[in-house]
């Protein structure tokens, strides 16, 4: 686990709450040694560019529980059958974040989806977030985040948004490259076209995939 002598007492705890709630969770599936190096790793994925420090726990849990997940699928322990799409891009802040809104939105729970970035940002755009409350969806509770290999071998398809050569590749997967402008730097009125057009890519992805837009 990480030093835990660096982190408030609320910290503390909120981590060996996370340990003792993937361990339940993934009960029959793996092991508490497993859970824990999951746990540590994803930690310390944010814990050089946390803003908030006490956030840091639950963003490894999310993180942890999501990479538990694909590998559990990637081994063949179990998954649900629902699709997995992955959007990846620069910063994992902007564009990417927008179309998993969007999936989300649309999917409902008929499909599973995720991001990751090649080189995380600290935030959300807050332009990106901006526009995309005004179509009503919220994604303020997203972060930047990293892809793993068992993420992007879990994943169906894999949309890829201007992360170039970063973009992982695996032989075999099905993989999508949408060219939309970066939102980095940009304010809501030149977001909002660019969230438009990854509103209608989304569409046409689900009606690909044979899954009702809600």
């Amino acid at each position: 686990m990480p030093d835990l002598n660096e982190l408030t007492t609320d910290a503390r705890l909120a981590l060996k709450t996370a340990a003792a709630n993937l361990e339940e969770e993934f009960a029959g599936t793996f092991g508490l040694e497993t859970i824990e190096l999951f746990l540590t790793t994803s930690f310390d994925q944010f814990a050089g560019r946390a803003k908030v420090r006490n956030f840091l726990p639950l963003l490894a849990e999310r993180f942890a529980r999501q990479r538990l997940t694909a590998l559990a699928k990637v081994e063949g322990k179990g998954h649900d059958g629902v699709p997995i799409v992955l959007f990846l891009c620069v910063h994992n802040a902007g564009r990417s974040q927008m179309a998993l809104g969007w999936f989300n939105q649309l999917a409902g729970d008929r499909a599973v989806a995720w991001s990751g970035g090649s080189e995380p940002g600290e935030e959300v755009n807050g332009a990106a977030v901006a526009a995309m409350a005004e179509v009503g969806i919220d994604i303020t509770r997203e972060y930047p985040k990293p892809w793993t290999d068992e993420i992007v071998q879990a994943a169906d398809v894999v949309v890829t948004m201007g992360c170039g050569d970063a973009c992982p590749f695996f032989p075999g997967k099905r993989y999508e490259d949408w060219e939309l402008e970066d939102p980095a730097g940009q304010d809501v009125d030149a977001v909002r076209p660019i969230r438009d057009e990854i509103e209608q890519r989304v569409r046409a992805l689900l009606a690909e995939l044979d899954i009702p837009a809600a």
